[in-house]
């Protein structure tokens, strides 16, 4: 059957059928996303609803499969909206799938009377998947369908019929949604979200009623984007992360998670089954929550976006010039937080379990899993569309932006960098290879922090990078070799001798970014002298602007270095910081670095 026919009726729904159906709906919500945006004033006013759906459904839509029964294609459906839903709406909308999954499971087809009471399961999953339901959202839309959709089917049985009866009044509910929530009438929108419901149900509606099979377009996977939050600038943002989480191979309790969640923050979403679950949240505390559900299973993907920054960028920016890094520079929070300093984290992998470094794992947190876990962990950089679409935001809002890298020898970040200011043409992003890595890499994005605070143009920052880098250094007492051996860096048999050995190595960097074997001890103290020989040294050849020290779970030996180079420099370390743990997954527990740069 290639068309659904206007004079015949339609009195059932196959896989073929549903699947041209939803990919119609889909279209009609991308068409709209912009408007959603616009209109997105609750749960936070931060302007992504249309962008959050129509990645949603786009993420579904790319992924049915053709020539399937009814049930199949509804449980793939459900499937890509659980690992591929964004934002408040999109989890509701997956879970609104998963209720329809669940109910049509192993059917061919659905008659009327099948599909309205699969309806009216999928909207009572919908709110049970909500810790604190409000009405006049999305919620209430679907709910006053649902009964629509039971009603008008008790006398007829053409889903023409039922779903544009029903669609008017899910269009009626929608125009009263300002009527149940004040935040709607005084900001004199309806609900983003229920806006959202109700085009894709107008997209179904219509093919329903006229579509030809023949004209469904086909949709590939949606590009990976970062969300980006807009507030307007009398906002307040009460909670500074919206985080999502899938956490697979586990029997985890619905109610337990929803009501735990609360406890880190807001807009409390939860999605999925006991199996698979999805979970969105506004919290400050991503950290905390993460490594609680780590305890629930395996974390598949998650993010965190950062609201109060995106907020900073767009209304409370203090220079004309964005600073950029990624977590591989070691800085403390007040000094990121001081400089607005844009921070890409790295993910850090301990098996399945995956966490955005410094973000949704702290150092203290990592270390301790670093030898309770029963593999090493791995650690990847951030993603092209991470890298690029940040610079591009940044770049939309500032004057310039500068991006200053770990080194390109360790890392392809720099070179995503690059790739983004080639996507841009390089308008106004410029690009710096640190060739340097944690403390030293910090030393100069707080030296560039400065001088952007000082009001130098971005060519005088160019050419002061250059210098910075130049003038940097970095000496790592390593404690053990064992976690370089555990990581692969370093061969088993090279730790052995160096364990049998009690070798300690201390490793730098060369002109390049390369990592070098700088010399070693048969002792710590040994390797302590060293390196305080090699930073008197350094001192000798000019003037020392400033150094730091950073460790792993080793804070009374950086104290002891802080003490001792105190008396060399005549001056104390700009910062002692617990090294972030995409270096510390290489290096490992006890490990000490030293950073230092000539005037």
């Amino acid at each position: 059957m290639s068309e659904i026919a206007v004079r015949q009726g339609v009195t059932y729904i196959d896989g073929h059928r549903f699947r041209a159906a939803f990919i119609a709906g889909a279209q009609a919500i991308i068409n709209d996303r912009a408007y959603l945006n616009k209109i997105n004033v609750f749960p936070v006013p931060d302007a992504d609803t249309g962008t959050n759906l129509a990645s949603t459904v786009q993420a579904v839509a790319a992924e049915l499969p053709t020539d399937s029964s009814l049930g199949k294609v509804v449980s793939d459906a459900a499937d890509a909206a659980l690992m591929g839903s964004r934002g408040n709406s999109g989890i509701i909308f997956a879970q609104f799938l998963y209720g329809l999954s669940k109910s049509l499971k192993g059917e061919k087809l659905a008659t009327p009377a099948k599909f309205v009471e699969a309806a009216r399961v999928s909207v009572e999953h919908v709110y049970d998947s909500v810790l604190n339901p409000v009405e006049g959202t999305i919620l209430t839309v679907m709910r006053a369908w649902s009964v629509a959709l039971k009603k008008f089917s008790a006398t007829s049985d053409d889903f023409q019929v039922i779903l544009h009866k029903s669609f008017e009044v899910a269009e009626k509910a929608l125009k009263d949604t300002p009527k149940q929530l004040a935040v709607l009438a005084k900001a004199g929108v309806v609900d983003s979200g229920a806006k959202g419901f109700v085009d894709i149900l107008q997209g179904i509606t219509e093919f329903m009623k006229s579509g030809n099979l023949r004209d469904v377009p086909v949709f590939e996977k949606p590009e990976e984007i970062q969300e980006v939050h807009q507030f307007s600038g009398d906002d307040e943002i009460p909670y500074r992360y919206c985080t999502e989480a899938l956490i697979t191979e586990g029997q985890i309790d619905f109610v337990e998670v929803k009501r735990k969640a609360e406890s880190f923050g807001d807009s409390v979403v939860v999605a999925g089954s006991p199996q698979r679950l999805r979970l969105h949240v506004h919290t400050n505390d991503p950290a905390e929550l993460f490594d609680w559900l780590r305890e629930k299973g395996e974390l598949a993907s998650m993010k965190a976006e950062d609201m109060l920054r995106q907020f900073e960028v767009s209304h409370r920016r203090k220079y004309p010039i964005a600073l950029v890094t990624d977590s591989a520079c070691d800085l403390p929070q007040e000094i990121i937080e001081k400089y607005q300093i844009n921070v890409i984290p790295f993910t850090v992998n301990f098996g399945e379990n995956s966490y955005l470094d410094k973000v949704t794992i702290t150092p203290d947190k990592f270390y301790g899993l670093l030898d309770a876990a029963p593999v090493h962990p791995s650690t990847a950089q951030p993603s092209p569309a991470m890298v690029s679409n940040l610079l591009s935001f940044l770049k939309t809002h500032y004057d310039s932006v500068m991006s200053v890298h770990i080194s390109s020898q360790l890392s392809g970040i720099h070179n995503l960098a690059m790739q983004a200011v080639e996507n841009h043409e390089g308008d106004g992003i410029h690009v710096v290879d640190s060739k340097q890595l944690s403390v030293s890499q910090g030393l100069i994005v707080y030296r560039l922090a400065q001088a952007i605070e000082a009001g130098k143009s971005i060519t005088e920052l160019t050419e002061l990078a250059k210098s910075y880098v130049e003038k940097t250094k970095v000496y790592v007492d390593v404690a053990t070799l064992k976690y370089m051996v555990r990581g692969g860096r370093v061969s088993p048999l090279k730790g052995l001798v160096a364990k049998l050995l009690n070798l300690k190595p201390i490793i730098s960097l060369d002109e390049e970014g390369k990592g070098i074997a700088f010399g070693k001890s048969f002792s710590r103290q040994g390797n302590m002298g060293k390196i305080k020989k090699l930073v008197a040294d350094f001192g000798q050849e000019g003037k020392v602007w400033n150094y730091a020290i950073v460790h792993a779970r080793a804070l009374d030996r950086a104290e002891v270095y802080a003490a001792d180079l105190e008396k060399l420099l005549g001056k104390a370390p700009a910062y002692i910081q617990e090294i972030s743990p995409v270096v510390g997954a290489h290096n490992g527990i006890g490990v000490v670095g030293i950073g230092i740069m000539h005037e």
